[in-house]
């Protein structure tokens, strides 16, 4: 049975668009990712598509998405925010984690790319977590 994890950050355009690409490289078969925002952007910023890009996976075929375009897929073995505070409304999940992961938006590329890893790295823990 496939577990479904939702990522959530304001914009959904960085930190929550790499958390699920993440998810999908990571959890392959066995995780369904989302990701939305609570105040979406738009747009998935072109920093985070170029810093994925490096590691193979193509970011730029995701799309920002608001909550409510999400809510459908309801309920979540999981649902992470990610430094959204209270801006982050509830949705139906069995677990809710946050992670407080600074918004890497206006970082240059190393700092980008530190963000990026520490984000790969708490995704690989949480599909671990939830295996067994």
């Amino acid at each position: 049975m496939k577990k479904k994890f939702l990522f959530i950050c304001i914009e959904n355009s960085n930190r929550s668009q790499m958390a699920q690409a993440f998810a999908i490289i990571n959890g392959k078969e066995n995780i369904e990712a989302f990701s939305a925002g609570s105040k979406p952007s738009g747009i998935v910023n072109p920093k985070a598509i170029a810093a994925m890009a490096e590691l193979g996976y193509d970011l730029s075929k995701h799309d920002s998405k608001s909550l409510k375009e999400v809510e459908t897929l309801a309920p979540f073995d999981v649902v992470v925010t990610m430094g959204c505070g209270d801006a982050c409304p509830w949705m139906p999940a069995k677990q809710f984690i946050d992670w407080q992961i600074p918004d890497p938006r206006n970082m240059e590329k190393d700092d980008f790319n530190k963000v990026r890893d520490f984000i790969e790295g708490k995704v690989i823990e949480l599909i671990k977590s939830v295996s067994h």
